[in-house]
């Protein structure tokens, strides 16, 4: 992997990783459109994913650190007795949608890692993501919403986890569909926004954590990573936490179709990159 298409890499993870449109799709799909040589098999790729995951898991931590604060100050007994409830409430509603993508992504790691290496199933799933988004807006208008996640119940939460593991195939979004779980379980789309990245904090870090011993073998094989890896992971996080700002804004401004752009790059950009596949690459 050379300098730039590690750096292209970076962004495309700080980008992708929260706007709902799949970074694991883009991460498969993009590679073989511009023809980089480098396989993702490769011993040295998936501890480079893990800097980059961890710049956007602290991007996450930076931006929404007021939340995490006030968890941890209820832990210590830190507010009043209705703000530790709803504090404590809400730490509850991360763990019940949380569990699911934990069971399920490593009870289906091994049948799932095949699709990690076909840019066509990615692009045909990018698609389905899109059709999802679009689905979901046209379903949300049945319910009249509510202000906090701390509103919904554990069922809900369970369902957004639910949804959230949809994302273990490639091309299907995970912060698009924990909000289409949450706009459909009757959140705004402001909170919905809010929830799914709070929920993504300890999946990412998980994901990262899991991934470690991996990162320090070969570490010690290679004789340490070059400032370009750390240089790469600082510039996802910077992506990231720019990208959680923009979203957060946006989705407070929208709260009427707000998914619909995303679900037309999704389809436009799944089946032009599947036309391509089949009938030039």
């Amino acid at each position: 992997m050379t300098g730039l298409q590690a750096l292209i890499t970076a962004i495309l993870q700080g980008l992708t990783e929260l706007f709902p449109v799949s970074s694991l799709g883009h991460a498969v799909i993009l590679p073989r459109l511009l023809g980089w040589g480098f396989s993702q098999n490769d011993p040295s790729f998936l501890p480079f994913l893990v800097v980059l995951h961890l710049g956007t898991a602290a991007a996450l931590l930076l931006y929404f650190w007021r939340d995490w604060a006030q968890i941890v100050g209820a832990f210590f007994g830190i507010g009043t007795a209705k703000e530790r409830r709803e504090r404590w409430r809400l730490l509850w509603l991360i763990v019940v949608a949380t569990i699911p993508a934990v069971i399920l992504g490593a009870g289906l790691e091994k049948y799932l890692r095949h699709l990690f290496g076909s840019p066509e199933i990615a692009a045909a799933f990018l698609m389905v993501n899109g059709v999802i988004l679009f689905v979901a807006e046209r379903l949300r208008r049945r319910n009249a919403g509510f202000g906090v996640a701390t509103d919904m119940t554990w069922r809900t939460a369970l369902i957004i986890g639910l949804w959230q593991s949809l994302a273990l195939i490639p091309g299907i979004s995970r912060s698009g569909t924990t909000m289409v779980g949450g706009l459909l379980g009757g959140l705004h789309h402001k909170e919905a926004a809010r929830f799914s990245f709070l929920i993504a904090t300890p999946i990412i870090l998980g994901a990262a954590v899991l991934e470690v011993p991996h990162f320090f073998h070969h570490q010690a094989e290679s004789g340490g990573f070059g400032p370009l890896v750390w240089l790469a992971g600082i510039v996802a996080g910077i992506t990231a936490y720019a990208s959680t700002a923009f979203l957060m804004r946006y989705f407070g401004r929208h709260d009427f179709e707000a998914l619909d752009p995303f679900a037309y790059y999704c389809v436009v950009a799944g089946g032009a990159a599947l036309l391509l596949f089949r009938l030039v690459l």
